[in-house]
């Protein structure tokens, strides 16, 4: 019995001397590989904002706002100035209508509210087929280009929606979760909430639907 007893408070000492060793290593790894980590993060969003925005001579990154949406919801602007004056903005805007989830990406807009270009900063779509997003619209191609749309004076949506933007192919989920996330950004940016599915506006303040699936990847 003492036999038993010895073996089991060795054993439980063994296990607790390694869970301690294993915390300390995990924990001096993360406090290592923070810095690095926070610096790609910073270098991929300097790298996203020269590629949306119009030319600029401040920094976006250290005026960026929040602009509040309905339902307790904000996207980050980032604004972009000249000589002190307001050329545009990078908008940080999302949709979780994707057909695997949510889709993040990145707007630019001039002060008048045309799409200057977009990048796709994550999503989980189907490979082959919504993961086109980052190329389809931007194609000189039928009506799948949507970079120089007026988004002050309309509101993107798939032809399959009666709207005048072509779907990606086999990809009609991750279409209107995209274009309704550039849809956000402008609404965030304006102060003008969009209902992505209808077209119609609203006062940001009083609410506004979002995009819904309708149909399957196809």
């Amino acid at each position: 019995m003492n036999k038993l007893t010895s073996s089991f408070r060795n054993l439980f000492l063994s296990l607790s001397a390694i869970c301690i060793i294993s915390g300390g290593i995990l924990a001096a790894m993360n406090e290592l590989t923070r810095e690095p980590v926070a610096a790609a993060k910073k270098i991929k969003l300097e790298n996203a904002l020269q590629a949306v925005l119009p030319d600029f001579d401040n920094s976006p990154a250290e005026e960026a706002y929040w602009a509040p949406l309905p339902a307790g919801d904000s996207l980050k602007i980032y604004p972009a100035k000249k000589q002190g004056a307001l050329v545009g903005a990078a908008v940080e805007s999302h949709s979780m209508n994707g057909f695997s989830g949510e889709i993040k990406i990145i707007a630019g807009l001039d002060i008048s509210g045309k799409l200057i270009n977009y990048k796709v900063l994550e999503h989980s779509e189907t490979p082959g087929l919504g993961s086109k997003m980052e190329e389809w619209f931007r194609t000189d191609k039928n009506r799948q280009n949507i970079l120089g749309a007026d988004l002050s004076q309309t509101t993107l949506k798939v032809t399959k929606d009666n709207g005048t933007v072509d779907a990606i192919t086999g990809a009609t989920i991750s279409s209107r979760a995209f274009l309704a996330a550039v849809n956000r950004a402008y609404a965030a940016f304006s102060g003008v909430a969009t209902d992505a599915s209808s077209g119609a506006t609203t006062d940001a303040s009083s609410g506004a639907t979002g995009d819904t699936k309708k149909g399957g990847e196809e």
